[in-house]
C-alpha cells in the first residue's frame, strides 16, 4: 500500500504564494525566480528531490495549482504546463464548478472533484492502488490535509529567501498543534530539503 506525500517550495519566511495570483504571476506577490531556481536553473543538483516530486502514481491539488481563475471554467485553458504536463497520471483537481476531465498528453488527466478533499483523496486512493499519492499543493491544500491527518511524509524545499509578505499561502496555517518526526535533510546552495513523516 502506497502512502500520502506532499512536496512543497517555501520561502524562509514560510511562503509558498502571495496574493494576486494572474496568468502572468502564477505564485502571486512572491518571487516565484528565487522559490523555483533550485528546480529549474539546478536541477541536476537536485535531481533525486525534482524526480521525487513527480513520482506518484496518483496526485491531489488545489484549484489555483491549476488555473489562476476563480470563477467559471475558462474551458480553453488547459493548465501552467503546456500538452505534456509532468504528472504523467491522474491528477485530481479541488473546485467548486464541475468541468470534464482535461486528458493531455504523456499520459495526465485532469479530473476536477467538485465534492471535497476527502472525495479527492479517496479517488486518488483507487487511482493509485498500491502506488503512492502526492498531494502537489498549494500550500493550502497541503495545510487541508495536514489538518486531518492524511499526509505521511511532508517534504518542504526552503529557499535562502525572505518574501517580506503579510499575506499569501503559507504552510501550517490554520493546521492544529502535533508534531512530526524529521527523517532527513539535505542542502544546496539554492535550497534546504526537510523531509518529515507522521508521528
Amino acid at each position: 500500500m502506497g502512502i500520502v506525500k506532499a512536496d512543497l517550495s517555501v520561502t524562509l519566511d514560510g511562503y509558498a504564494a502571495g496574493d494576486n495570483q494572474s496568468l502572468e504571476r502564477p505564485f502571486g506577490d512572491v518571487d516565484e525566480r528565487p522559490l523555483h531556481a533550485w528546480m529549474f536553473d539546478h536541477g541536476a543538483e537536485n535531481r533525486a528531490e525534482v524526480d521525487a516530486i513527480v513520482g506518484a502514481a496518483a496526485y491531489v491539488m488545489g484549484r489555483n495549482m491549476f488555473t489562476p481563475g476563480r470563477g467559471e471554467w475558462d474551458i480553453d485553458w488547459r493548465g501552467w504546463w503546456g500538452d505534456d504536463p509532468p504528472y504523467h497520471g491522474p491528477v485530481h483537481v479541488l473546485t467548486h464548478y464541475p468541468r470534464e476531465p482535461e486528458v493531455m498528453e504523456g499520459g495526465t488527466t485532469f479530473h476536477f472533484v467538485t465534492d471535497g478533499l476527502e472525495s479527492a483523496l479517496e479517488q486518488a486512493r483507487t487511482a493509485a492502488g498500491d502506488g503512492d499519492i502526492s498531494i502537489a499543493g498549494g500550500a493550502t491544500t497541503i495545510n487541508a490535509c495536514l489538518a486531518i491527518g492524511a499526509i505521511d511524509e511532508l517534504r518542504l524545499h526552503v529557499v535562502p529567501y525572505v518574501s517580506g509578505l503579510a499575506t499569501g499561502s503559507r504552510i501550517f496555517d490554520g493546521v492544529p498543534a502535533h508534531g512530526l518526526v524529521p527523517a532527513g535533510a539535505r542542502q544546496t546552495p539554492h535550497v534546504t530539503h526537510l523531509t518529515y513523516r507522521r508521528a
